[in-house]
């Protein structure tokens, strides 16, 4: 194998790669890189879950395929002088990486021990703006389960209908929901989970212009995005029926300003920590939002205008739960739904071209 790169381009390349490179394994060829030079150069990292595969640039003199050391050879090309890299990779596997003066001899290994990757059919397939795609991730990611009591809930259910695709996460706590509606019918209906880990590796990859691609196999997701690909292992199990938790019937609906709501939480918070976990007491008056928290630090109180009346209506909160919900809101104002003091306060859309739910469930308040 030999071939040519710009060095930027297999720095870049290198970078993306190594992302699912395995840290330590009992199988040594995951914790390299695979390149293969043919028509393209292709790199690979996988790590038995999660595969990403980027196409880059390169004039290629000689085809071929090996494993190259992942952390070795990316502090190798970074470190090389800017402009073209050669690099030729002979029968015994030596492999030679020369940039003008610098010159390295380094080791691969066999690209017959390499795994081979899952294969995902490209007919099953779905087209998606890269930037929306982003959004609906990054909108819900945030919110999924963090332990494996319900492995399931470690990643974010994708639903898509003939007219609307939506990502869901929730973690038993809070709930966040994304969706988006494509001016033209799908025609096609999937629902599957995608783990959390390869959602943000995805979240990366993803630029704010062109399309990605998802295709859906048996067991498979395989993401298209530019000249990377990303195919991993899907979640098994009973979802949460997220349509049955998230209340629909709130007598109290009232309007804030995301922006003061969100810095009023924040201030309140910040004498709340993960020694001192204490909740935001919040008091929904007539046009205004009273919240209060008291640890053994202190007491921090403020208000924040709000339009409508809340009744005086009294629910705790976790404060850092709030917050989050109020950093993924993707527009200036946001509606808050209530019902009783032991219900979730859900944040759903002022304006009718927006489309997402944020739930976060109530924390018993003490009495005073």
């Amino acid at each position: 194998m030999r071939f040519t790169c710009e060095k930027s381009t297999l720095v870049t390349a290198i970078s993306v790669a190594s992302r699912t490179v395995a840290q330590k394994s009992t199988l040594p060829a995951i914790e390299g890189i695979y390149f293969r030079a043919g028509l393209n150069l292709q790199l690979t990292g996988f790590n038995l879950e999660t595969a990403i595969t980027v196409t880059a640039e390169a004039d290629i003199q000689e085809t071929g395929a090996c494993i190259m050391p992942a952390r070795l050879l990316f502090d190798i090309v970074r470190r090389m002088p800017e402009g073209e890299i050669r690099i030729s990779v002979d029968d015994n596997y030596k492999v030679s990486i020369r940039a003008e003066h610098s010159s390295f001899n380094i080791s691969a290994g066999n690209a017959e021990d390499y795994p081979e990757l899952p294969d995902v059919e490209s007919r099953n397939s779905v087209s998606i703006p890269q930037q929306k795609l982003r959004e609906m991730i990054s909108g819900t990611i945030f919110a999924v389960a963090e332990n494996q009591s319900r492995p399931i809930h470690t990643g974010c259910l994708f639903e898509v209908e003939d007219t609307a695709i939506s990502v869901v996460a929730v973690d038993g706590y809070r709930l966040a929901r994304r969706t988006w509606h494509p001016e033209a019918p799908l025609g096609k209906t999937m629902h599957f989970v995608v783990p959390a880990a390869a959602l943000k590796e995805v979240e990366k990859i993803l630029g704010d212009e062109g399309e990605a691609r998802f295709s859906l196999g048996p067991k498979h997701i395989l993401f298209e995005i530019g000249s990377a690909t990303l195919v991993c292992r899907l979640l098994e199990g009973d979802f949460l029926d997220w349509r049955r938790v998230v209340p629909t019937d709130c007598p109290v609906k009232l309007t804030a300003n995301v922006s003061d709501l969100a810095v009023t939480i924040d201030r309140v918070g910040l004498i709340v920590t993960e020694k001192l976990k204490s909740p935001v007491r919040c008091v929904f008056g007539d046009n205004v939002a009273s919240f209060r928290t008291a640890t053994t630090i202190g007491v921090a109180e403020d208000q924040c205008a709000i339009a409508g009346n809340g009744q005086e209506l009294e629910i705790g909160f976790n404060c850092r739960y709030l917050a989050d919900a109020l950093r993924a809101v993707p527009s200036e104002e946001v509606c808050l739904e209530l019902k009783n003091g032991l219900s979730p306060i859900v944040f759903t859309p002022v304006r009718e071209e927006d489309d997402f739910a944020y739930m976060v469930l109530p924390v018993r308040l003490r009495s005073n």
